[in-house]
């Protein structure tokens, strides 16, 4: 039997409307009413109805996260942050994964706002104008994690992807590396595109090095990519001695692939990585890794939107991390 508001009404001889504040947590109950409240809820079992509150009150305390991989270890910190903070602060989450398919992203955006959320947090890799335009005309407010809208008219929690490109290859510059190869995640992602490659292309520019496209070697985010990029990079006649690569899994496999070939990692070749998961532990030597601040870019995020769903003031809708270099044993 489905027990409502009703029956707890009637069991403790108050109005609905009594019932519906101790439910809310209302001061203006006094204390006898709401001890028989409770006592009458807890036997009868009654568990408030979140839709029908949501309807009443016009929200749902509940937010959705569109997140392109959960299995994936860099989203799956990522999301860690978001539900701790929706957590700290009473929200649920209902989590969709979307294959980073810009048709499902859509589909499920829209699936979301069927759903009455209240806000959304939205991870994908490449944000189109048609992704703009969809969050532009969201009822409820849209925060980027992880990801970047160039137009930046959508809230969004980044580090500066450039400037930690920047400092990444610089480092293995200053380390005494003239001919140093980018293995990047895929260029129609504006991340690698716009940020990591053009901040690949500057240190070498500043420090009055070349940049040739040979060195350069498109991946997919995953181990077998880092693989592959490896065997190209071999083949070069004029080889890298010294391997920037855009996330931690490509790095294994271009670590392993090296090591494959009889080669020692960092002697006869040196490799960074960036993200800092987890990853970067696992495997030997360990790598050195820009740190993006997974969890932190999650938490801020979800935190970034409590303020816009409750109407508060925030001092800027971008926000930008700091970041930073971790250096392991893949570098000297």
């Amino acid at each position: 039997m489905n027990i409502t508001i009703y029956d707890v009404a009637r069991e403790a001889n108050v109005s609905m409307a009594t019932v519906s504040r101790v439910v809310n947590g209302n001061p203006n109950v006094k204390p006898a009413t709401r001890k028989k409240v409770l006592e009458v809820i807890e036997r009868l079992g009654y568990r408030p109805n979140a839709v029908a509150r949501g309807l009443a009150s016009k929200k749902t305390t509940t937010v959705g996260v569109i997140i392109p991989d959960i299995s994936n270890i860099f989203f799956a910190e990522l999301a860690r942050g978001i539900e701790d903070i929706a957590t700290m602060y009473k929200y649920n989450i209902i989590l969709s994964n979307s294959d980073q398919n810009e048709e499902k992203e859509l589909h499920l955006l829209n699936t979301m706002l069927g759903k009455q959320v209240d806000g959304i947090v939205f991870m994908g890799g490449r944000i189109t104008e048609e992704h703009v335009a969809e969050f532009q005309r969201s009822p409820v407010p849209i925060v980027i994690a992880g990801s970047v809208e160039e137009t930046n008219q959508t809230p969004s929690v980044n580090i500066d992807y450039y400037q930690a490109s920047v400092d990444a290859v610089t480092s293995l510059i200053e380390k005494g590396h003239k001919d140093v190869a980018f293995v990047s995640g895929p260029f129609h992602d504006t991340i690698n595109r716009s940020m990591k490659l053009e901040g690949y292309k500057a240190a070498l520019e500043n420090n009055g090095l070349t940049y040739s496209e040979d060195f350069v070697f498109e991946g997919d985010y995953t181990y077998d990519s880092g693989l592959d990029a490896w065997a190209k990079l071999r083949e070069l006649d004029h080889k890298p001695t010294a391997i920037f690569v855009g996330n931690d899994e490509m790095a294994l496999g271009v670590v392993h692939g090296a090591q494959d070939e009889g080669l020692n990692i960092p002697e006869d070749v040196e490799v960074m990585s960036f993200d800092n998961t987890k990853l970067a532990l696992m495997v030997r030597p360990q790598l050195t890794s820009v740190v993006q601040p997974l969890y932190d870019i999650g938490a801020v995020a979800m935190r970034l939107l409590t303020k816009l769903m409750n109407k508060e003031s925030i001092d800027d809708q971008t926000v930008v991390l700091p970041h930073r270099i971790e250096e392991r044993q893949s570098t000297k």
